[in-house]
């Protein structure tokens, strides 16, 4: 059995780096102390960090790209600590970071206890940030990440409303796949709590979401933020009926767990009423024929 720990994360407001740091670390020291074995922040978590730069440069999206990406590499040592000393793994929250190619992307890095570390890179942009930011899509590539326990995928937000990542992590192997929001609607939640279920289902995965939430009216980038954290199922054998494992309070900060048994999900897989993944192979693989009726 293995503990998740869903964030919704509320975007606070920080005078100095010690407050940003003494946050993280007491959600990180109580979701280890519940049992927690992967705790998952959302996407844009580590965009509250604009609150340290002039309060004019947190209200320009574009102008605060470059000093926040600078900042990344306090933000990976301050989480691969909180890793170590905690015992837990964590899916940090995503910011804006320089990438190999030199773009600016916006970055989830995963922290292991044992001091391993990687990344995955929000691949389709979402039309604000096509049209509001200075970001570019990650290279086309999905990570697997094996943490011993369970094997783990990323798919960022947009991400999940589209099948080919979950799809490609879940023929790779993936058990369960993270998915950090950020959205400032209730109709853009539920786009992506909607897309996280519709992956759990055709994967036949465990699907994890973590959004951020509250109000940040002196941030041009995580200004309005709706959400609730949740755990989903494929809804077959031996899980709950509506594929909702666990599922926190709208708009109520606070972690919400799950425990997730992987020897039940192998045997949905095995016996259950669909065989996802199994079945793929017989969708139709050519174009549609026409036929006009009028």
């Amino acid at each position: 059995m293995i503990r998740i720990a869903s964030a919704a994360w509320p975007i606070d407001r920080h005078a100095d780096w010690a407050s940003y740091a003494a946050k993280l670390e007491a959600w990180v020291a109580e979701a280890a102390a519940r049992g927690a074995h992967l705790l998952v922040f959302p996407e844009y978590g580590n965009m509250e960090l604009a609150s340290l730069l002039d309060p004019a440069l947190a209200l320009d999206a574009a102008a605060q790209v470059e000093p926040l990406a600078d900042m990344a590499r306090d933000v990976m040592r301050l989480h691969a600590d909180l890793a170590r000393r905690h015992k837990v793994h964590i899916l940090a929250g995503s910011m804006v970071e320089r990438d190999e190619r030199g773009q600016i992307v916006n970055r989830a890095r995963l922290f292991g206890p044992e001091g391993g570390a990687g990344f995955q890179d929000k691949l389709v942009l979402t039309m604000w940030e096509r049209t509001h930011w200075t970001i570019a899509p990650g290279a086309a590539q999905v990570t697997l990440f094996d943490l011993g326990f369970a094997k783990v995928g990323v798919i960022i937000c947009y991400d999940s409303e589209f099948p080919d990542a979950a799809q490609m992590l879940a023929a790779a192997g993936a058990d369960i796949l993270l998915v950090p929001s950020c959205t400032d609607s209730l109709a853009g939640y539920w786009r992506v709590r909607v897309g996280a279920m519709a992956r759990a289902l055709e994967t036949q995965c465990f699907v994890v979401q973590s959004p951020t939430v509250g109000a940040a009216p002196w941030s041009a980038v995580v200004d309005v933020n709706v959400g609730a954290a949740g755990i989903f199922a494929p809804p077959d054998l031996g899980m709950p009926a509506d594929g909702v494992v666990a599922l926190g309070e709208l708009d109520a900060a606070g972690w919400t767990y799950a425990d997730l048994d992987l020897e039940a999900l192998a045997e949905l897989r095995r016996s259950g009423a669909v065989r996802g993944p199994a079945h793929w192979g017989e969708q139709p693989a050519t174009s549609p024929a026409r036929l006009r009726l009028a």
